[in-house]
C-alpha cells in the first residue's frame, strides 16, 4: 500500500485519535467558524504541540519533513544549507549558525487533523523559548538522538515539560547513524528522566542498513520509499525480525496492562486485542503522563516521520483534553476552570513579543472564547484595555490575515502592547493565567556605540531586545556608567551583539564577558534600628525591630518578608513601607555591590511617632537596617555554576577531567558511549570562558560540550577576597 501527502499510511484503518476526549458541557460539539478556506471541523481534531530537544538532535530537520509531508511546503530545506536553510530557521544568523535561535510557529494539516506546531531551539542559551512554548501547548515531541540519548538539554526540557504537566511521546532519532542504539536510549528515558516508556516500534536495520520500523500495535513492517520517503509501504514483519518483535509487543503489552483491567483480562484469557483498544489505553495513559511512546526513525533520511505524525494525533491531547486554571481578580483570586468552549468570554495568554518595524507582534494562545478582530479586550496586568487590529495565523516569518481565533488558537495579534505572561480577556471579567517561569541571567557584557550620535539608536535597540526576551536584561553600571546587557550564556549575548550590528547597523565596542555573582547572609543576626532626622519643621523617624535569616538553597524565592508585629506597634499602613525598604537594600550588596539573594527579614516590634513617622521614614529606616543587619551576617559572595557535558573520543578522557578539576570543577558522572565518553561535571561559569577553544586544543578539534545553568554556591574565601579587590580596583579608577 502507497500513500502521499497528508494522508496517513496507518491511521485510515485505525483509531481517529478522539478516544477518551472530553466533550464540551450539555453535550454540544465545539465547532468552529469557518475559515476563508471554506473548511469547518471539531476543535478535539485540533493538536498543539511542541518539538523540543537536546541541540543538534535533528528537531528542526524532522519538522522541516513534517511541514513536506503534510503538504505545507513542496521543497524540503536543510538546516546546514545556507543558501536555502529550513523553513522554520528564516532569521539570517539561524541559517548562517545552522542552529535554532527563536521559536517558530506554523500550522499543517494530517489525517483530517490540524497541528499547531511550534518548533523550538536546542540551545540552553535560549531556553525561555521553549519555556514560554510548553507554557502554551497541549503536548509535545521529545525529540532524542539514537547515538546521544538522553544528554543535557533533554533533561532540561523534560524539567519544562513536567512543570508545566505537558504530555509528550518521544522520537529517537538518527538511526542511520553510526552507533546508533535506539534500546540504549530506551533504558536512559526510564532511569534518567523516570518514565515508563512503552516503544511502539523496532528499527528494521540500524547505522548504513536501517530500511524502516516495525509497527508493535499493528504488527506491520513500514518502509519508507520514493525520492523523499513520501510512500510508506506496508509488508508483514520480517521473518528474522518475527521472534524479537513478538517479545518486544509482549513487553509492551505487559507494560501497557499495568493501566488497563481490560487489558489485562484480555491477556490473562489469551483473549485477541484489537488495534483500537490498545490506540485508546496509550492515549488515555499518555495524556494522564503516566506512559511516553516510544518511535524511532531518521529524519533526515527521511523514514519515521510519518507514523510519528499518525501518534501526535492518536496520543496527544487536543485541547478538549487539557484543562486550563486561571485566578479570578474579581472573586478575590479564585480559581476558575477555563472551558475550550467559543461561545464562552474570551481568555488568552500573550507568551511571546516579536517587535518588529510595522508594530509589535504578539504570539498568543486562545483558552476559552473567541478573539475577534477589530475588537477590545482587556489586559488584566495592566488593567489597559486594547484593540486588536489584525490577527494572523503565522507560518514561520509568513503570514496570513485572518478574522478571528477561536479557544485552542495559536495566532499573532498586531496592534496590542502587551508583555510576555499577559493575559487578555473579555472586558466583562477579569482572569488572570498562571505566568511562565523566567530563569535570571548569569553572564554580563559592557557595551558602548563606537560613534556617540548612536547611542539613541543604540537604547531603542536594547530596549526592543529585553521586551522581547525576559531572560535579556538590561542596565546601567551606576559606578561605571557603562550599559551592562545580561543573558543566560555567552552564545545569547553573542547573538544580540551581531544581531546590533546587522539589523540596526551599529558599530559598538564590547566588553570582556562579567559573571553575575550574588550575595548572601549564612547567619541568623537581629536589628533594632531607629531613624531620626531633624531639619526644621516636621522631621522624620522610623523604628524598626526584626531578624534577618538566611533562606535555604532550594528556596524558591529569593527574598522573603514576614510581618509579626503585633499591638499596633507600628502601623498598618508603614508595614509596606518597610517591606518596600527591605526590598530597595537588595539592588547592591554591600560586599562587592551584586543583588543579594536568600534573605528572610522578619519584622517583629517597633515604635513610631504621631507627626514624624512617614511612608519614606520607614523606608529609610529599613533599608539602613537591613543593610547593617546584613553586614554582620557573614555575608558570602555566590558565584553561578554550570552543568557541563563533554563528549569526545575515549583517549582524551584523562586530559579532560584534569582540565574540568584545575577550572575548580565537580566531576559528577562519566558514561562511555563508543567510541566516545561522555564527561559530565559541575564548573564556576568565571572558569568557563574560553573553553571551546582550550577543549579543542586537547581533543585534536574532536571534542564538543554543552552547558547549562546548575545553581549558585559559595566562592571559596580565596576567590571571594581577589573579586572584591578586582570591584575595588575598578571602583577606584577614573572616570
Amino acid at each position: 500500500m502507497g500513500i502521499a501527502g497528508g494522508r496517513s499510511p496507518v491511521g485510515e484503518a485505525a483509531d481517529d485519535g478522539t478516544h477518551g476526549a472530553r466533550r464540551p458541557a450539555e453535550g454540544k460539539t465545539c465547532r468552529r467558524e469557518k475559515r476563508e478556506t471554506g473548511m469547518g471541523w471539531e476543535l478535539n481534531h485540533l493538536r498543539n504541540i511542541g518539538i523540543s530537544a537536546h541541540i543538534d538532535s535533528g528537531k528542526t530537520t524532522l519538522t522541516e519533513r513534517i511541514l513536506f509531508y503534510s503538504g505545507r511546503i513542496h521543497r524540503m530545506g536543510d538546516v546546514k544549507d545556507g543558501g536555502c536553510g529550513a523553513t522554520m530557521d528564516h532569521m539570517e544568523l539561524e541559517k548562517e549558525r545552522g542552529i535554532t535561535i527563536t521559536s517558530a510557529a506554523t500550522t499543517v494539516e494530517w489525517a483530517g487533523r490540524t497541528i499547531n506546531i511550534i518548533d523550538t531551539p536546542g540551545h540552553v542559551d535560549f531556553t525561555i523559548e521553549v519555556e514560554r512554548s510548553l507554557r502554551v501547548l497541549d503536548g509535545a515531541v521529545l525529540v532524542l538522538c539514537a547515538v546521544g540519548g538522553v544528554q543535557s538539554q533533554s533533561l532540561t526540557v523534560d524539567r519544562q515539560m513536567k512543570r508545566y504537566g505537558v504530555p509528550r511521546v518521544a522520537f529517537i532519532n538518527k538511526c542511520d547513524r553510526s552507533g546508533a542504539d535506539p534500546a540504549a536510549v530506551v533504558r536512559a528515558i526510564e532511569s534518567k528522566l523516570g518514565h515508563v516508556p512503552v516503544p511502539l516500534q523496532l528499527p528494521i536495520g540500524l547505522e548504513a542498513h536501517h530500511a524502516g520500523v516495525v509497527d508493535l500495535v499493528a504488527m506491520k513492517a513500514l518502509y519508507f520509499e520514493g525520492r523523499h520517503g513520501e510512500t510508506v509501504r506496508v509488508e508483514p514483519v520480517p521473518p528474522a525480525m518475527r521472534e524479537q518483535a513478538e517479545r518486544a509487543r509482549h513487553a509492551m503489552l505487559d507494560t501497557l496492562s499495568l493501566y488497563s483491567d481490560e487489558l489485562m483480562e484480555r491477556l490473562v484469557e489469551e483473549r485477541p486485542i484489537e488495534e483500537e483498544l490498545l490506540h485508546r489505553v496509550i492515549r488515555e495513559r499518555t495524556i494522564a503522563r503516566e506512559i511516553t511512546p516510544v518511535l524511532m526513525g531518521s529524519a533526515f533520511r527521511n523514514k519515521g516521520v510519518q507514523p510519528l505524525m499518525d501518534a501526535i494525533v492518536r496520543y496527544l491531547p487536543s485541547p478538549l483534553d487539557r484543562v486550563a486554571y486561571a485566578t479570578d481578580n474579581q472573586n478575590e483570586g479564585a480559581e476558575i476552570a477555563l472551558s475550550a468552549d467559543p461561545e464562552a468570554p474570551a481568555v488568552a495568554m500573550a507568551f511571546k513579543i516579536v517587535d518588529e518595524s510595522f508594530g509589535q507582534l504578539t504570539y498568543t494562545r486562545v483558552y476559552q472564547g473567541t478573539l475577534t478582530k477589530g475588537q477590545t479586550y482587556l489586559n488584566t496586568r495592566s488593567g489597559r484595555k486594547q484593540r486588536i487590529s489584525r490577527i494572523l495565523r503565522m507560518h514561520a516569518n509568513e503570514r496570513e490575515d485572518i478574522a478571528s481565533a477561536a479557544a485552542g488558537d495559536i495566532v499573532a495579534l498586531v496592534g496590542v502592547e502587551c508583555s510576555s505572561g499577559d493575559t487578555l480577556c473579555d472586558t466583562g471579567c477579569n482572569y488572570a493565567l498562571e505566568a511562565m517561569h523566567v530563569a535570571e541571567p548569569v553572564i554580563a557584557l559592557s557595551i558602548r556605540p563606537a560613534r556617540s550620535t548612536d547611542r539613541d539608536k543604540l537604547a531603542k535597540a536594547l530596549s526592543r531586545f529585553s521586551k522581547e526576551d525576559p531572560t535579556f536584561h538590561v542596565r546601567t553600571d551606576e559606578e561605571t556608567g557603562d550599559t551592562l546587557m545580561a543573558g543566560m550564556g555567552e552564545l545569547h549575548l553573542d547573538v544580540y551583539v551581531e544581531r546590533l550590528r546587522r539589523e540596526y547597523r551599529l558599530e559598538i565596542e564590547v566588553g570582556a564577558p562579567q559573571v553575575s555573582y550574588r550575595e548572601a547572609p549564612t547567619e541568623a543576626v537581629t536589628f533594632n534600628h531607629r531613624h531620626r532626622k531633624q531639619t526644621g519643621g516636621s522631621g522624620q523617624y522610623a523604628h524598626v525591630v526584626g531578624r534577618l535569616e538566611p533562606l535555604p538553597e532550594a528556596a524558591e524565592q529569593d527574598y522573603l518578608f514576614e510581618n509579626e508585629v503585633t499591638g499596633g506597634r507600628i502601623p498598618t499602613e508603614f508595614i509596606p513601607s518597610c517591606d518596600k525598604g527591605f526590598q530597595s537594600a537588595l539592588g547592591k550588596g554591600p560586599v562587592a555591590g551584586y543583588r543579594i539573594v536568600r534573605s528572610r527579614v522578619v519584622l517583629e516590634d517597633g515604635s513610631y511617632h504621631a507627626v514624624d513617622s512617614s511612608d519614606l521614614a520607614f523606608q529609610i529606616c529599613a533599608r539602613d537596617a537591613f543593610l547593617d543587619a546584613f553586614r554582620r551576617s557573614r555575608p558570602v559572595l555566590l558565584e553561578p555554576y554550570m552543568r557541563v557535558e563533554v563528549e569526545a573520543p575515549a583517549e582524551f578522557q584523562g586530559p579532560i577531567v584534569g582540565d574540568l578539576s584545575g577550572r575548580r570543577g565537580i566531576i559528577t558522572g562519566s558514561e562511555s558511549r563508543p567510541p566516545l565518553t561522555v564527561i559530565t561535571a559541575e564548573v564556576p561559569l568565571a572558569r568557563m570562558f574560553g573553553y571551546a577553544t582550550d577543549l579543542r586544543s586537547a581533543t585534536q578539534g574532536k571534542g564538543t560540550f554543552t552547558m547549562e545553568f546548575c545553581c549558585y554556591r559559595p566562592t571559596p574565601r580565596e576567590v571571594q577576597d581577589e573579586i572584591v579587590q578586582a570591584r575595588r580596583r575598578a571602583d577606584a579608577q577614573p572616570r
